[in-house]
């Protein structure tokens, strides 16, 4: 627990109805979507950069662990505070400052819900494309942190590609600058894409300029069923040899598919065997021609029935079946693992198949689902933690999955990050000088290693 002088110095801070220490609060901020448990010796609710900075000196000085958190929606840990310590919840910066509808950008603070983002620049007729599942409760602090993607990133980027400029307030409790508005800008060091992607451990936050784009005058969405998920991923490399850059091109695997008609009643062939999402966007004239193009492209690899929205609530029920899937895995068993793979999309079939024979090897459910025009696979390895051996076999599973991602020229995470769950894989894909040079910028940074540590790294 903190001593009672350093609670009062936060008390002081960021006022006392802004910090507490009570057992139920400290659990309520233990935990994130791992389901993992660290509890905090004290939660704080700073207002504005300036609080953040004394928090930050405060915890330099008496060397107590700060670990900043979001809506605490991440998959990889990133927000936990596995020594204790003080979790910094910026929730309460959560305004859009300004949308500036002659330049395409925004300035935000960083606990502004994405969804709600979304929401506002489009009513203006412009568009922030990065769309994370977790959008209708992370916060863009968060999805910057990660650099969240998403469905649509495929056509359009991840969050780093929308970040023209960060105030972030470093480990010491400097509040710094870094990029602007401009869509140029090469003076000194890329200090906001550093921060993108460092996953709270370089600095917090506070303020974000965002570019943004004008809305497409119109989509379209196509639900494809095939009748083998080698099909589905040869539609995939199909559709981008073709020259088509969807939207969105999402797929499901034959145990995912299973599990939305368990739990949502929904009506599919029994030769279903994988589906693909598909939805274009941009002129109407333009996407009713690639819509076609697309359906043509797929005709020869297994497709069992296509349905096309006509409308936008047609477009809404498409997209349902993709939403229900993390909900309806626990059909499978009651524990998951959420493991977020990325390859080449050409070796996507391919992965497919590693994973397939990996769950045969162990004997446990694997589901797959996700990204599959950008190559980010969603790979679930589900199990029941009271069975015993599960949990081992699911570490071995997960542990083969990411060497088989290597070996096809992947990555063991395209948007969930490393957090703590990851860091102990981070010598399979990472070599030890590139790791050298990372911990050095931690150190420079962060000397007396005091900003979310035990993330990425293992010491």
């Amino acid at each position: 627990m903190l001593e009672p002088r350093i609670f009062k110095i936060l008390q002081e801070i960021v006022g006392s109805e802004n910090v507490t220490a009570e057992d139920a609060d400290r659990l309520c901020y233990s935990y994130d979507a791992t389901q993992q448990k660290f509890l905090p010796d004290a939660v704080v609710f700073p207002a504005d950069a300036e609080q953040i900075a004394l928090v930050l000196k405060m915890a330099n000085a008496e060397k107590i662990p700060v670990f900043p958190r979001g809506a605490g929606s991440g998959f990889s840990g990133g927000s936990l505070p596995v020594t204790g310590g003080i979790v910094l919840v910026t929730t309460r910066l959560d305004r859009i400052l300004r949308i500036d509808t002659e330049n395409l950008v925004a300035e935000v603070q960083p606990g502004v819900v994405t969804e709600q983002f979304q929401q506002a620049v489009e009513k203006l007729g412009l568009f922030y494309p990065p769309d994370p599942a977790s959008l209708k409760f992370s916060t863009l602090g968060g999805n910057v942190a990660e650099c969240a993607g998403g469905p649509r990133c495929v056509k359009y980027g991840v969050t780093k590609d929308y970040i023209l400029g960060l105030q972030v307030v470093t480990p010491q409790g400097d509040i710094i600058k870094t990029g602007g508005e401009t869509m140029k800008g090469v003076v000194g060091y890329d200090l906001t894409k550093l921060m993108c992607g460092s996953e709270g451990t370089l600095g917090i936050i506070t303020r974000i300029t965002i570019k943004l784009l004008p809305l497409p005058e119109a989509k379209k969405t196509m639900l494809v069923i095939f009748d083998s998920i080698d099909g589905a991923a040869q539609g995939v490399s199909a559709i981008i040899g073709g020259k088509i850059i969807p939207t969105t091109l999402e797929f499901m695997d034959a145990a995912t598919l299973e599990c939305v008609r368990q739990a949502t009643g929904l009506q599919l062939p029994a030769a279903a065997k994988a589906v693909l999402i598909i939805e274009v966007d941009g002129d109407k004239e333009l996407i009713e021609r690639q819509a076609q193009q697309i359906l043509q492209i797929v005709a020869p690899l297994g497709v069992v029935e296509t349905r096309v929205a006509q409308t936008a609530a047609e477009s809404e029920e498409i997209w349902k079946v993709r939403r229900s899937v993390s909900a309806s895995l626990r059909k499978v068993n009651p524990d998951k693992f959420n493991e977020d793979i990325c390859v080449p999309r050409s070796r996507v079939p391919d992965m497919i198949r590693e994973v397939e024979a990996i769950a045969t090897r162990h004997a446990i459910p694997i589901v797959n689902f996700g990204h599959a025009g950008d190559g980010n696979i969603h790979v679930n390895v589900m199990i029941d933690r009271k069975v015993p051996g599960q949990l081992e076999k699911a570490e071995k599973a997960i542990e083969e999955v990411f060497a088989a991602a290597l070996k096809l020229g992947g990555t063991m995470s395209g948007e969930h990050g490393v957090g703590n769950t990851k860091s102990p894989y981070l010598p399979m894909e990472l070599d030890p000088a590139a790791v050298t040079y990372m911990k050095a910028i931690k150190r420079a940074l962060d000397p007396n290693h005091i900003l979310n540590p035990g993330k990425i790294f293992l010491d």
